[in-house]
């Protein structure tokens, strides 16, 4: 029990007599006399309980109620009363205490309050604590990219994600499907609620209606138990259907009927049951075509397609290469113990010019892999996994120019042709170079090409 608790009482006997019991069950306890300076012990020392009269001369307990809720409103406070300030002590609760004890203190009493009190303030830490952690990996924030395309995502986000409008993501494998399905579910009025996910490509087509709606047991055979399915799971929340369009056609009528009245029925049962969910569909296919191909149910499509937002693949937005593996380095040196302070400026070109076929999922496990096996700090081409390296022989190699350009003219081109590369980015272009920014401004001024 890892709390710090002040006892405050005008007689100091008393709150000794607290505080030692307290102690004795492990927690941190000082005490001290009513007066101003005990506002001042709360604030400089991290108070998490204060344990205080109710009636005292200099300053009462309602006071140091108020101002340490409107100074410090996650330190719980618990008063001590007599019987006659009962009604006070009730009144007192409703401004935020946490409970109150009656005069003369059961030792053993309190020490059961205490533990209550605290334990219910380390659930809300935690909890913020969860919050905190699912904001910086599922909010915006954790969505990195400064690119064009990027940065319209970023609006359609803020815009779509206070919704409960369905969703459909369209996009590579590997460019972020899920994350973005994430952070619109976390960031919308539903985010205290499950978010819960189904890889349709990845459950065969006999075992994906359960997956979806559950079923009653002896509904099949194998069918052992009552199972509920994806969608009562999800109920209030967020169901996240990664590749819908590798879903079967029966399926698809089932879901589409379950779309459109908000109920479903579990497999081998006749009982419908209520649900509201919020859908967000992902797919690697275009489902415009396969609706053509008699492949995919046209007014599901429909369903899915309330918003369509399209992820680029990472060759259309090279200028977030960068910002993704310094992002990656952190990430990975911290969960491997490692200490890389940096990426040389020749891999940074191998990894820049590579076309990532496996977008952002490849570049991830690129970096982990080469700093799992880096041994020196700096993250070099040796590091780099064979398969990239050998794609990319003529990275550092550079355009050839013909006899009798001048060293100016040649760097001229060079650098008109890397800031057209990363579309303009000066930060971009001073990396893949291997020199400062000042350095670059002071050329590209030389050169014209501000």
């Amino acid at each position: 029990m890892d709390a710090k608790i002040l006892i405050i009482d005008d007689e100091k006997d008393q709150a000794d007599a607290i505080a030692e019991s307290l102690r004795k069950v492990g927690y941190t306890c000082s005490t001290a006399v009513s007066g101003n300076n005990v506002l001042d012990i709360i604030r400089r020392d991290g108070i998490d309980v204060v344990i205080t009269d109710l009636v005292m001369q200099e300053i009462d307990g309602m006071r140091i109620l108020k101002e340490t809720k409107e100074n410090s409103p996650e330190t719980e406070v618990i008063l001590i009363t007599g019987h006659g300030s009962v009604e006070t002590a009730v009144t007192a609760m409703q401004k935020g205490a946490a409970t109150y004890l009656l005069k003369p203190i059961n030792i053993d009493h309190l020490r059961a309050v205490v533990d209550k009190v605290v334990e219910k303030q380390d659930i809300v830490r935690s909890n913020l604590d969860l919050h905190k952690q699912l904001e910086e990996k599922f909010g915006f924030a954790g969505i990195i990219g400064n690119s064009q395309q990027m940065h319209r995502i970023f609006n359609i986000l803020k815009q779509i994600a206070s919704t409960t409008a369905t969703v459909l993501v369209v996009g590579e494998s590997g460019t972020g499907k899920e994350l973005i399905a994430r952070a619109i579910h976390y960031n919308g009025p539903r985010k205290n609620h499950p978010f819960v996910e189904l890889n349709s490509a990845a459950i065969s087509e006999s075992l994906l209606e359960s997956e979806l709606f559950g079923h009653e047991k002896g509904a099949f055979t194998g069918a052992l138990y009552q199972r509920k399915g994806k969608f009562e799971y999800a109920n209030n929340g967020t169901l996240f259907l990664d590749e819908v369009g590798d879903m079967p056609l029966t399926t698809q009528a089932k879901l589409l009927k379950v779309i459109e009245d908000g109920r479903i029925v579990r497999i081998g049962s006749n009982e419908t049951i209520k649900v509201d969910v919020r859908i967000i569909a992902a797919t690697n296919k275009d489902l415009g075509e396969l609706v053509k191909e008699g492949q995919f149910r046209e007014d599901l499509y429909f369903r899915f397609n309330v918003i369509c937002l399209r992820l680029p693949p990472l060759r259309e937005r090279q200028e977030d290469i960068f910002l993704l593996i310094d992002s990656f380095i952190k990430e990975f040196s911290k969960k491997n113990g490692k200490n890389i302070k940096d990426i040389s400026p020749d891999a940074r070109k191998i990894l820049f010019r590579y076309e990532w076929p496996g977008n952002i999922r490849e570049l991830r496990n690129c970096i982990e892999s080469m700093i799992v096996f880096n041994q020196n700090g700096v993250l070099d081409i040796n590091d780099i996994p064979e398969h990239i390296y050998k794609s990319n022989r003529t990275a550092l190699t550079g355009p050839v120019f013909p006899v009798g350009v001048t060293l100016d003219e040649m760097e001229k081109e060079l650098m008109k042709n890397t800031l057209a590369y990363v579309g303009g980015n000066r930060g971009e272009t001073a990396k893949i170079l291997g020199i400062g920014e000042r350095t670059l401004y002071r050329k590209l001024e030389k050169y014209g090409l501000k």
